[in-house]
Order: C-alpha cells, then sequence, then structure tokens
C-alpha cells in the first residue's frame, strides 16, 4: 500500500522557512515517524534554546552550517554533508542557529523512543560529511545516513538514505517484512514504483516488499522506514510521550 502526501509550507522556529510532512492537520505521525521538516533557515533566523523529550531526532544539511548548542554542554558546528543527532530522553534543551551569510537548508526527522526508553538519559552525537557510507552506480548516488555501518547510531530500528539520481540511472530498495516509511521528494521529479512525485510530495509505504526509484532528470529524495513500536504517540509541541 503507498499513499502520496505533500508537505505544507509554513513558519518555523525564529523565522525559519519550512515543508513540514508531519505532524499537520490530518496526518500526525506514522509509527515510529513523529515529525519531518525540509527546512530552510536565512541569516539572522534559527531555533533559538528550546526543550525537548521522548524522541531521537536527525537533523542533516544539504548546505550551509548550523550551530548547536546544548545543557549537556555539548557545542559543535554542522556543515554542509554532515548531521547531527540527539536522544532527547528525559528531556534535553538545545539550540540550533545558521553560521553562514547565506541560506541553510536541511532535513530534520523526529523518530519516536519505545515507552520503555522514554526516561533515557539525553544524548548528543555529530557525524560529518566524510564519515557517512556512500554507495554509487549507474545514474545514482546513495549516502546512507543510516544503516549499513553508518556511525551514526539511533535506539529504533530504522534505514534512512539520501539518494541522489541524474536522471538516467534507478535504485531498486528491498524492504524488510515488517518494516513501514515514506520517499521524500527535497528537489526534482521522481518516479515511485512508476508512479511520478513532485518536490514536496511523499510517499508513504506499509507492505511493501520492494521500491523502484527513477527519474528522468536530476533528483533528490529522501528514503526512510523502519520497525515500527506499535504504541500510542503522544505529541504535544516539542515533547511526545
Amino acid at each position: 500500500m503507498i499513499k502520496r502526501h505533500r508537505a505544507l509550507e509554513m513558519k518555523e522556529g525564529d523565522g525559519v522557512n519550512v515543508k513540514r510532512l508531519m505532524p499537520i492537520a490530518g496526518f500526525r505521525n506514522y509509527d515510529p515517524f513523529v515529525f519531518w521538516d525540509d527546512f530552510t533557515i536565512t541569516p539572522g533566523n534559527g531555533f533559538p534554546d528550546h526543550p525537548h523529550r521522548g524522541f531521537e531526532a536527525i537533523t542533516y544539511l544539504y548546505n550551509g552550517s548550523i550551530k548547536h548548542t546544548d545543557n549537556l554542554g555539548n557545542s559543535s558546528t554542522v556543515t554542509s554533508g554532515g548531521a547531527q543527532r540527539f536522544t532527547a530522553g528525559k528531556g534535553i534543551v538545545h539550540s540550533e542557529m545558521p553560521n553562514e551569510e547565506s541560506p541553510t537548508r536541511g532535513i530534520q526527522c523526529w523518530i519516536n523512543l519505545p515507552g520503555y526508553l522514554k526516561q533515557v538519559d539525553p544524548e548528543y552525537q555529530q557525524v560529518d560529511d566524510e564519515d557517512f557510507p556512500v554507495h554509487e552506480k549507474y545514474g545514482v548516488k546513495i549516502k546512507v545516513l543510516v544503516g549499513d555501518h553508518s556511525p551514526l547510531k539511533i535506539k529504533s530500528t530504522i534505514r534512512y538514505l539520501d539518494i541522489e539520481l541524474d536522471g538516467e540511472g534507478s535504485h531498486l530498495e528491498p524492504v524488510p517484512e515488517g518494516m513501514r516509511g515514506f520517499i521524500y521528494v527535497a528537489d526534482g521529479i521522481a518516479t515511485i514504483n512508476q508512479q511520478p512525485y513532485r518536490a514536496g510530495e511523499s510517499a508513504f509505504f506499509d507492505g511493501e516488499k520492494e521500491l523502484l526509484i527513477g527519474a528522468e532528470q536530476k533528483t533528490r529524495v529522501m528514503l526512510a522506514y523502519g520497525a515500527p513500536h506499535g504504541e500510542p504517540i503522544i505529541q504535544h509541541g516539542p515533547y511526545v510521550d
């Protein structure tokens, strides 16, 4: 089963433009995923100090840079192609502010923590661009953000890929039984199991054995899927209880 959803454009944080896939009215979450923003931060804006708990977040940058600080004492700068992961657990306060004179664009994804891990101590991890595994084949470049020996580790079972297609090649992704997730088109026009999807659209899948991703022009998609926890998701603002 595949369903189409479109991201909703809105403002978030301190003047940040986002395309939000979830949560939005009528579409709250997709276990184990609870949040997805395609964000563009212009100079002078960003995400000042704010709290979180009950989930893990991955912020991945297409371009630009972001300085992260938190109440654990971490202070680091994530640059183009790099990512940060924090486990909010029982609670964390952090900020994400751009360091650039030009816009910074990236994806932020939240993954729910299972009930027995909601009260774990918070953690932070940064992974630079060159440390992610990359697989290239004819017309396709696949960067593994989570899975396949990526150093970025989270507590839920997911696979998370950044896939770039040059308009010539395609990628066939086998999906393990019991996994569900989505493909988000960041740029260009992708065909997903022979159906066209434009930038800002996503194909949410459940029960699919494989996914065929192609394009007739330069296109970038994000593929994320995982094992659902099968537990109620109670999300209110920055908290997922």
